[in-house]
């Protein structure tokens, strides 16, 4: 079975997040290894490792991603934005790396303008360079590019445009992706239905391969599809509805992958609780 969890505040300490995935029974876990509205984070104290890996094994060792921030666009055309952006995702790989996150889903970014050829081949080359800065290739790490929505230029909508990625990276072998269904629908592809749900993953094996997905966000959609907008709902109450899900969840191809919500909570995580009670529902 899918291993069904939530992204988690690190509020308090990175560690804290394992109390509230289990809090909310999550086999599974996302989060910002630092405040992703700054550019710069503090260094990690060596307390601060200690703790994390401690819960993390306690924990029973479940998968855990890291998200970028969101303030990052390698695909920006822009010198000097490139070389923060690039730097920014360096320290996020290079974070990672000290807490033994192995998975880092991003953006492919917007290309502002500049065209999606023009868009792609930044990112493949600011992908590389982060990589190649944060030593990251000398470990098991992998980034996860995640598809989107399609909002203004955005890139990453179409699988084409991440198996494009996936091709031109020299370090193929530290990428994969992310898929959030809320995204692909916004972005056309219809799932609801057994026809649809085989004709999208008949794309996303063409152009990516379903052997390159490593995570799913699992989130409803307040947008119809095509609406090219990204806007999350709870499960069942957006315009994919049930029917999506349980086919993705009892699809054997991915019977083992962690999928996470990303779906808006309050403080007592009780919104978390009933979307993956209605999501375990779903499978069979």
């Amino acid at each position: 079975m899918p291993l069904l969890g939530a992204h988690q505040s690190i509020a308090g300490g990175l560690h804290l997040a394992f109390d509230r995935i289990s809090q909310v029974g999550g086999e599974s876990l996302q989060i910002f290894t630092a405040n992703q509205r700054q550019w710069r984070a503090a260094p990690l104290r060596s307390d601060d490792v200690r703790l994390f890996q401690e819960r993390w094994r306690q924990s029973g060792g479940m998968p855990v991603a890291s998200h970028a921030s969101y303030l990052i666009n390698l695909a920006t055309q822009e010198p000097e934005k490139t070389a923060k952006a690039v730097a920014a995702f360096a320290e996020e790989l290079e974070r990672c790396g000290q807490l033994g996150i192995s998975l880092v889903v991003i953006h492919p970014g917007s290309h502002g303008g500049a065209g999606i050829e023009v868009g792609l081949t930044g990112v493949a080359r600011n992908l590389d360079l982060a990589l190649e800065r944060s030593g990251a290739l000398d470990s098991s790490l992998r980034v996860l590019l995640e598809t989107t929505a399609g909002q203004g230029t955005s890139l990453g909508s179409r699988f084409e445009e991440l198996g494009w990625l996936l091709e031109h990276s020299r370090y193929p072998g530290h990428l994969g992706v992310c898929v959030d269904t809320c995204h692909i629908f916004a972005a056309g592809y219809d799932f609801r239905t057994s026809a649809g749900y085989e004709q999208t993953l008949t794309q996303l094996e063409r152009h990516i391969g379903c052997d390159r997905v490593h995570f799913f966000h699992l989130n409803d959609s307040k947008k119809g599809c095509g609406s090219l907008v990204d806007r999350h709902e709870h499960i069942g109450e957006g315009q994919i509805g049930l029917e999506g899900f349980r086919l993705l969840l009892n699809d054997h191809r991915f019977r083992h992958h962690p999928m996470t919500l990303e779906t808006d909570k309050g403080a007592d995580l009780a919104e978390d609780v009933e979307n993956l009670h209605r999501l375990r529902e779903l499978m069979a």
